[in-house]
Order: structure tokens, then sequence, then C-alpha cells
């Protein structure tokens, strides 16, 4: 049997074994593709292969998970996500008016520029921007330590006074991460704000994204998504972007606030209906002290004891 896996292993073009690499290293949990990518070298045994892999698999993880990278300066940060992207491995961060030279597989800037006026808004669009940003940068702050915001003009960006729409996306981007306490975290949320002139109306569609992975002794994976919209009224830039702000703090606590919710009930509800109803030992099992087992601990003695 092992002969025959041997020789379907052997069988596998390098472009199948590509794919196979890349879908492995694009489903790596937050913060543990650098792991991933470490483990795959050595199963592949071929360098080629696994850069290859590589090249084409950490940009996409690592504008699909918004990492954060430091500029070199150390005058701010950058998020890595389409919206900012500029060219190929180039990034804006609106903030400080750079552009990132990013090295993917490294996660790391390598260098910066300064951004050309094409690639910034005009000084209508800016004012709307900056007030957004500097009320999300407060509402981060507060709720997610280690979180970083940033607002980028994806459409009307060349507007130059009222009587036209525009477009902002606006994305946060937050984990926690601890390898050795065997955890990784990350928060992800992504926010259109359709400024709608005609109507004086501004649309707001968020896209909001939990995934957690904890490892001690087994492997437990959280991934969450939820979409939600509301709307409010066009305003100047100050008031505008202390309304649009408001909305998204309130979606965002009623979002975690149905998570935690939600899995206060497993013991009572999924983790009940993934149990047959009488195990094989005739006894039913105990769901109002579930506190008192561990698993660990009972296999720990079962071994002692045989021995």
């Amino acid at each position: 049997m092992a002969d025959e896996d041997s020789s379907e292993a052997e069988q596998l073009s390098d472009m199948q074994k590509i794919e196979i690499a890349k879908w492995f290293l694009l489903n790596s949990p937050a913060g543990e593709i650098q792991y991933v990518s470490k483990d795959l070298k050595t199963i592949l045994k071929d360098d080629n292969v696994h850069n290859l892999a590589a090249l084409e698999a950490f940009p996409e993880y690592n504008k699909s998970h918004m990492i954060c990278l430091e500029l070199p300066d150390r005058s701010g940060d950058v998020i890595i996500t389409s919206f900012s992207e500029v060219a190929e491995n180039e990034y804006l961060d609106p903030r400080t008016a750079q552009v990132a030279i990013v090295d993917h597989v490294k996660q790391a800037c390598t260098e910066a520029r300064p951004a050309s006026d094409e690639e910034l808004p005009s000084s209508y669009i800016e004012e709307f921007r900056c007030a957004l940003d500097a009320e999300i940068m407060k509402y981060v702050s507060e709720a997610y330590p280690k979180g970083i915001c940033a607002v980028y003009c994806v459409k009307g960006k060349d507007v130059e006074e009222p009587g036209s729409d525009f477009e902002f996306v606006m994305v946060i981007s937050a984990a926690r991460l601890s390898p050795q306490n065997y955890c990784n975290g990350s928060w992800r949320s992504i926010w259109t704000i359709e400024f709608n002139d005609e109507d004086q109306l501004v649309e707001i569609k968020g896209k909001l994204q939990v995934g957690a992975h904890y490892f001690e002794e087994g492997n437990v994976q959280l991934d969450a998504k939820h979409e939600c919209r509301d709307s409010t009224l066009l305003q100047n830039p100050e008031d505008s972007a202390l309304a649009i702000t408001n909305i998204i703090r309130q979606k965002e606590t009623e979002y975690l606030a149905s998570l935690e919710a939600s899995y206060l009930k497993l013991p009572d509800t999924t983790f009940k209906d993934l149990r047959r109803k009488l195990p094989v030992t005739r006894t039913l099992f105990p769901w109002h002290s579930t506190m008192q087992f561990s698993l660990t601990r009972d296999i720990a003695k079962e071994l002692t004891i045989r021995k």
C-alpha cells in the first residue's frame, strides 16, 4: 500500500505540486503562512516548485489577510490590500502619502517612495478622506489595541467640488498572534462608503471576517463572516465622518455581541447535536457540568494505569 502511495506521489507533475502547495499556503491561518511555507519546502524537496508556489500564493494571501507592514522609515504602517495596490508590489499609504515597495514572500517593505499626484485624490476629496480617517483612527484605537486602519478613495478621486459622486473604502485589520501559546486570531473589516450627491445620501456596506486558530493538543479553527449595510445623510466632511464612524462602531459591536452569544450557547446546541443521544456506555452525558471533563487529564490517567 505504501509503495502504491509513493508511486502516485511520484506521478504528480510539477504544476500539480505547485497547485497543491498553493492551496496549503492560501489556506494558512492568520500569521502562519511562513510556518506552512517552511514545512512545504521540507516536504516538496524541490526549491523550484516551492518558490513558484510561494511567488503566486504569498501576494494573494497577504492581500486577502490585509497584513500590516512597517514603512522603512518607521513613519507608519501600510496595509497590504487590493484597494491600496497602485502597481505590482507597490501599495499606497494615504496617511503618509507614500508608496511602499513590498517583498511579498518575506512580508516586508523593502523601500518607499513619495506618491505621485495621479495616485492621490484631489484636495476636495482629501478633505472628506482625512476627516473620516481621523474619526476611524479614534475608534480603532479604542476597539482594537493592535488594529490598523486606512481610508482609500476608489472612485471619483479627481472630483474638485460638490455635484459629483465619489466612493471610499475603509479597512480595519487587527491580528493577535501568539504561536508560543498555540493560538492566533485576526479581525478584518471592509467598509464601502458611497457618497451620492444627487440624493444627498451616504450608503455604507460592510463585510466583516473573524478568524481564529487554536492548536494546543488539537486543531480548532474559526472562520466567521458577516455582511451589513446602512445609510446616513451627506453632510460636511467632519459631520459625515462622525456619522459614518458611529454606524461602523454600532454594526461591529453588534456583530461581536452576536458572536459571543452564539458561542455561549454551543454546549447546549451544536455540541449536543454532534453526539449520539445515548453513548455506547449507555450513560447520559452530563451537559449540566461539562467543565468537569478534561480529555488530556483522562488520557494521561488511563496511560498511567495501563503502565
